[in-house]
Parts: structure tokens; sequence; C-alpha cells
């Protein structure tokens, strides 16, 4: 059965020292070579991964998402972000649309965001009753269980971040013309709900946080420690050895020039730059 006890609010963040960019840049190539061994693991052992990553509106999610998956296939590594469900998906069984994106043998599958929207945004904005929570959160321990049974490994990471670093960050979207597609009308409206996306998370913990499927929170205050942190975490979740790999030697070239260059009229772009 899940974990009913009460969830503690999650402590405050301890103010670092900003982290120099030569020393995260280091380590996320060291973590990448890393995660480039996992993949090969998985794919030569079968390995069914499942990663969800939840957590409030600008905690770094997609950030985090992407330095894990920069590095490694994305034929392995596949990332899920589901857009609003169609009329016809909000008639089927609430786990049904994101069954056919679960693992197969060889695949590590990445939710940015996931079933739990039932127990956060859903709950908080109103798109479902108080009765579809309630069964959501009894349900979803089951379902899990069931996943894992099934030898899906499933790793599920809530990311927090504190109101005053969310406003700067959504605040930057507004700004920075690079990052305004990121700024949904959602998360104006979510705004000014943050009590209440702090009961909703503390509910989820309170109902889905279990042995068989536990949550890690991850405290996103500095982008570039969250993303370091949870790589090695995930790196320690999954057992994994190095496979030995073939030295790779290119071949002497063949002598090239027996073809006389085309005047074919290519079209070259610009060279601005």
């Amino acid at each position: 059965m899940a974990n009913k006890k009460v969830t503690k609010v999650i402590a405050e963040t301890v103010k670092l020292a900003p982290l120099k960019t030569k020393d995260y840049e280091k380590e996320l190539r060291r973590l990448h070579v890393e995660l480039v061994k996992l993949q090969q693991w998985v794919v030569a052992k079968g390995l069914k991964v499942c990663i969800v990553f939840e957590g409030r509106d600008g905690a770094g999610k997609g950030g985090t998402i992407k330095a894990i998956t920069e590095r490694v296939s994305p034929r392995v590594f596949r990332v899920i972000a589901l857009p609003a469900p169609t009329d016809k998906e909000k008639s089927q069984l609430y786990f049904q649309r994101y069954v056919p994106h679960l693992p197969s043998a060889g695949e590590i599958v990445i939710f940015d965001r996931s079933w739990y929207n039932r127990a956060g945004v859903e709950r908080v904005m109103g798109f479902c009753t108080p009765e579809q929570v309630e069964k959501f959160l009894d349900g979803a321990p089951i379902i899990e269980r069931s996943m894992v049974d099934a030898g899906i490994i499933l790793i599920k990471y809530w990311l927090e971040v504190t109101p005053k670093e969310q406003e700067r960050r959504l605040r930057d979207r507004i700004d920075d013309g690079r990052k305004t597609w990121k700024l949904s009308p959602m998360d104006i409206k979510s705004f000014n709900r943050w009590d209440e996306y702090t009961e909703a998370r503390d509910a989820m913990f309170a109902a889905t946080d279990t042995a068989w499927a536990p949550w890690y929170v991850a405290r996103s205050e500095d982008k570039k420690r969250v993303r370091l942190n949870i790589i090695s975490h995930l790196l320690s979740q999954i057992p994994y050895k190095s496979l030995p790999a073939e030295t790779v030697k290119l071949p002497k070239r063949r002598k090239i020039g027996k073809i006389k260059p085309t005047d074919y009229p290519f079209r070259y772009i610009s060279e601005r730059f």
C-alpha cells in the first residue's frame, strides 16, 4: 500500500555559491560518457526504464531532460511530452493514453510531465472532479506496481523551486525572445495558486510515494547543480557496466580525384558569418 503518512513541507533551499561554468561543463561531460555507457547496457540487456519528471512551472524540468538526452541516441532515450487530451482521450480510461508510450526492451522513456497531471494541474485548475483525483491517487500505486512487476524500472523525480526563483524564471520567459514559447497561458493562470499546488503536491506524495515507486525530490534553485545531481542519481539507480568495445580504426582512404568536379549550379547559402 502507499505511504499514507503526512508529507512534511520541503525545506527551503540552502543558498550555495554559483557553480562555475567550467566546472559544470567538465562534470557534465564526464556524466555524458556514463550515460552513453548506460545506454549501451540498457540496449544489450533489454532493460525497460521509465523516468517521470514533475514539478512546479519553471522548476527546470525541460533543461534537465535536455541535459540528460543531448549526447545519447533519441532511438533509445525517448522523451514524451503529451499535449492536452483530445475529446476522444478524455473519454478513455485515464491511464490509457500513457500506456502506448511505456518503454519496450532496450528503451529509456522520459516523461516531461506524466499521468501525475491529474494530481497537479488538473486538480488545481479544476479540470477534473475531487472524486476523479481521489480515484487517481488510489489507483496510481497499483498501476505503478504492475509496471514494476512487468520489469519496468520506474524512477520519479519532483523538482522543487522557491516562489522567488520561480517568479524570476517566469519573468525571464517574458523578456527573452528565445523562451517566450515556454510561457503558456496555463503558467499565467497558475501563478497565483502556489498554495494550492503545495497542497496538491503533498497529497500526491502521501498517496504515491511507495516502496516500489518512490519520489525523489531535487532542489532546483541552481539549474546547473540540479542537472548534475539528477544525472548522478539516475546513474546510481540502474546498475550498469561498461561493455567491451572493439577498437575502431579508419581504413586507409583510396585515392580520390578520379571524378571530375561537376559544373552543376548548386544553390549555396549566403555565407554571412
